[in-house]
């Protein structure tokens, strides 16, 4: 039986095509959430941007928040698991590139 799930994720008010563990739904639900609400945040504080900066900007955020909880030994699976998402990203984000 597969446990592979597909869903569509937005961030930033685009969608993304995913197919995932059933496992995983809520975690990655989650993790667009949070983008999301980051974006929206710079988007009421800088008129004058584009959503790429938006963008840029949370994953600034998020990565020394990282940064800062490995230097505290905080949470030893961290790594792992955002190196697992950034490579199912670049997976998704490649298959759009490739029909643009």
């Amino acid at each position: 039986m597969d446990d592979k799930l597909s869903i569509r994720v937005n961030v930033a008010d685009r969608f993304y095509p995913l197919k995932i563990e059933k496992d995983d739904e809520e975690k990655i639900r989650s993790a667009a959430k949070m983008i999301n609400e980051k974006v929206l945040m710079y988007k009421q504080r800088y008129v004058d941007k584009d959503t790429q900066d938006f963008l840029a900007m949370a994953a600034l955020q998020f990565v020394i928040q990282l940064i800062e909880e490995e230097k505290s030994g905080s949470n030893d699976e961290l790594p792992a698991i955002l190196e697992e998402l950034n490579r199912k990203l670049e997976s998704v984000l490649n298959k759009e590139h490739s029909v643009l």
